[in-house]
């Protein structure tokens, strides 16, 4: 049996997205494919095998038909007729029953590196630096993960039983239809070249509307993804802009209408020339071999074969045509997901790295100093929103002979003006970034031989802006400690100061926070992003200016919250509000990436300095807003 027989194979087969070949393959990505394919070697044997022999039992039955007409029927031979028909029943029920079993193998290999293939990009993007995300596109990297690994799935299930099936077909029907007539068999041949190439041209213009289609279709989709996402809902009604909204709308849903109703008329038309070209191909073939059949030199049911292998040429043909752009849209595929899993994490774990050693943790900065990374360092021009040529500058150093020590237990606090390089410090403790020059260690090993994992679990950090899944409170809570009871997180809300509020919801822990969290205030999210750190635990707590925007009551709550969080612990502490540090046993003050002052408050405010300038600007600032 044919398989997308008819002029919708045949539209489909006549619109493949030809610009794939303008696209540059690396060297060795097929080879690669191929030592890929080897796990699934077996599999996609039997599927090869099953594809080559419904390619030739499924075009079988017009010589069946052939003996009906030229012997049987002419002989009144009734048991002949129904042993022929019967056998060509069993021909289309064993080709039916190859179809759905190679619709399931291709379904089972198909699923199978589907699975491989996104779980191990999947894997390897969370191996990644902050870098990485920091400079990669959102949705390019969900494209790799969708739309790129289905594409190479399809490398070994659509294509190849596109390409092996079509090309079996058309060897078996144009060896058929030798045998039947070389004479007419030629003459088609001859003619198909003029019926294809013409529709090749129709379908890349349709191709081409296809495209557009696609780009309209994702601009009418980035508008509604942004208006009707929390942040921009909020933006557009408080600015009262929803007349503009919807003018903006409908003008991109007016395009891809219009592009719709020109898509459907022309590819009406395209349709319409493909069956009428076809047509006119079959009605030569049986004009030319009436005439033969009147001249005695062909017989009815022979020239009954002819049309309906003809007919059956053409999808196969068709599809062969293209087949080098068939292949290299599954090699670009490829080639895309092999981009991303050749690049190296740049923070990576030595094969000799060890835990970081136990007990009360002590922190060291020797010497520290730290550049950004660049973009061909971490990332790939192809995932960024606009590609730029690399830059022959360097990163300019951002952190410079950072020195200082952090006690075990003690409570350390970076200020500093912003930009000043507070942030970063903290990011480098958690290893989210390597340094350039000096070494961090913690109790006495440098983190970049200590094991990711003893990082993570030493260090918990509330961040600027306390990222909350779209999930419920609890579930947001045991990510940090899956195996929490419900008495610890409870224990975990109380010492955070969010637990009153958690009591009064109707679904309690159960509560959904919503998109990034945007159900709860901006202190009641810090609030429970504490609850998460004291969940976990760990032995340095770390929080990035957390009061910075709260108002008096929301800090004071986050304020014992941390100092709770902080017992028994080693802490840094970043605030804007210098007020809220005033106990710590050192502070740090950085500008320009560099300590130029270190010591307790009343010391620092003594020396006077940036420290004593900042503090009487924010003592000022309150005065005034009295």
């Amino acid at each position: 049996m044919a398989r997308g027989g008819g002029m919708g194979g045949v539209g489909r087969a006549l619109m493949p997205d030809a610009s794939v070949l303008k696209e540059s393959i690396k060297p060795g990505t097929t080879l690669r494919v191929l030592r890929f394919a080897v796990m699934y070697g077996g599999r996609l044997t039997l599927f090869g095998a099953v594809v080559v022999l419904s390619a030739f039992i499924g075009n079988l039955n017009p010589l069946l038909y052939k003996r009906i007409i030229d012997e049987a029927i002419p002989a009144h031979d009734s048991a002949l007729v129904i042993r022929l028909a019967l056998l060509a029943a069993l021909i289309l029920s064993t080709d039916a029953a190859l179809g759905l079993f190679q619709s399931y193998l291709a379904a089972r290999i198909g699923k199978d590196i589907l699975l491989k293939l996104r779980t191990d990009l999947f894997n390897h993007i969370q191996r990644m630096p902050l870098a990485f995300f920091l400079r990669a596109q959102t949705g390019a990297l969900v494209s790799r993960l969708n739309g790129d690994v289905s594409g190479a799935q399809s490398a070994f299930t659509d294509v190849l039983s596109s390409v092996l099936g079509n090309l079996i077909s058309a060897v078996v029907v144009v060896g058929f239809m030798l045998t039947l007539s070389w004479k007419i068999t030629l003459a088609a041949l001859v003619l198909l070249p003029a019926f294809i190439l013409p529709a090749r041209r129709m379908g890349r213009a349709l191709q081409q509307m296809t495209r557009e289609s696609y780009d309209l279709n994702a601009a009418v989709s980035a508008v509604m993804t942004e208006r009707f996402g929390v942040a921009g809902a909020q933006l557009a009604k408080l600015f009262g802009r929803p007349a503009e909204e919807a003018s903006l709308f409908a003008d991109k849903a007016l395009a891809v209408g219009r592009l719709s109703v020109k898509r459907a008329i022309y590819g009406r038309v395209f349709f319409t020339a493909l069956s009428l070209m076809a047509g006119m191909t079959v009605v030569l073939t049986f004009g030319w071999g009436g005439m033969l059949a009147i001249d005695g030199e062909l017989k009815i049911g022979t020239l009954v074969a002819l049309v309906s292998y003809l007919q059956r040429l053409i999808v196969p043909i068709t599809g062969l045509s293209n087949i080098q752009v068939t292949v290299m849209t599954a090699l670009v595929s490829f080639d895309r997901v092999f981009e991303i899993m050749d690049l190296k994490p740049a923070i990576a774990e030595k094969p000799d790295a060890r835990p970081i050693p136990p007990g009360p943790a002590e922190i060291r900065f020797n010497h520290v100093s730290f550049r950004y990374p660049t973009a061909a360092e971490v990332s790939l021009a192809s995932l960024e929103v606009v590609a730029k040529p690399p830059s022959k500058q360097p990163e300019r150093t951002v952190l410079q002979d950072i020195d200082f020590t952090v006690a075990p237990g003690s409570l350390t606090a970076l200020v500093g003006p912003s930009g000043a390089g507070k942030t970063t410090v903290t990011q480098l403790l958690a290893r989210l970034y390597d340094v350039k020059g000096g070494a961090i260690t913690i109790n006495g090993l440098d983190l970049r031989d200590a094991t990711l994992a003893s990082i993570a679990a030493r260090i918990g950090m509330v961040t600027q802006d306390s990222h909350l899944f779209h999930d419920t409170i609890r579930a947001n809570l045991v990510y940090a400690r899956p195996d929490a009871s419900e008495a610890e997180i409870w224990a975990a809300l109380e010492a955070a100061q969010i637990a009153p509020l958690v009591r009064r919801l109707s679904d309690g822990l159960d509560t959904l926070v919503g998109e990034r969290g945007y159900r709860f205030s901006g202190g009641e999210k810090q609030r429970l992003a504490i609850a998460r750190l004291l969940l976990k635990a760990p032995d340095i707590a770390v929080l990035d200016e957390a009061t910075a925007h709260l108002d008096s009551e929301s800090e004071a709550a986050i304020q014992r919250a941390f100092e709770i969080a902080r017992a028994g612990r080693t802490a840094i502490v970043i605030a804007h509000r210098l007020s809220t540090i005033r106990g710590a046993d050192q502070i740090l003050v950085l500008e320009d990436g560099r300590i130029v002052q270190h010591g307790r408050h009343e010391e620092l405010l003594a020396m006077g300095g940036l420290y004593a300038d900042l503090y009487r600007l924010q003592f000022a600032s309150k005065e005034s807003a009295s």
